[in-house]
């Protein structure tokens, strides 16, 4: 479920984050669904589990994870306001994207065309 591409520049916990809200985000992981553990997600992706225990962090801040102790770690039931934010950011991402193209001379039909595709 979560890939990992060791020769990107993005750190592997950004990925990781980046993996799980995405997951959330498109229905794949439910609220209250379990994810594995910081030690098997560690062992499945080859890596240090502290990477890992910083990915979970940033995932419980965000409220798309919550963990309860000696149970595991769940998506949490608040992960509307996960996908709220999800897509308000890619939404600003957007409008980044078009000024830059606006900037280069790009016209908006054609940004439009390239949208509505």
């Amino acid at each position: 479920m979560i890939n990992i591409d060791y020769n990107s520049r993005t750190p592997i916990y950004e990925q990781i984050v980046a993996s799980i809200e995405n997951l959330v985000a498109t229905g794949v992981l439910e609220p209250n669904t379990q994810i594995a553990s910081i030690r098997e997600l560690a062992i499945s992706l080859s890596i240090n589990p502290n990477t890992v225990k910083k990915a979970y962090d940033i995932l419980e801040s965000k409220n798309i994870i919550v963990s309860k102790s000696t149970k595991g770690t769940f998506i949490s039931e608040n992960v509307n306001e996960a996908k709220k934010a999800k897509i308000a950011q890619l939404f600003l991402t957007l409008d980044k994207t078009i000024t830059e193209l606006e900037t280069l001379g790009v016209s908006k039909t054609e940004i439009s065309k390239k949208i509505t595709k």
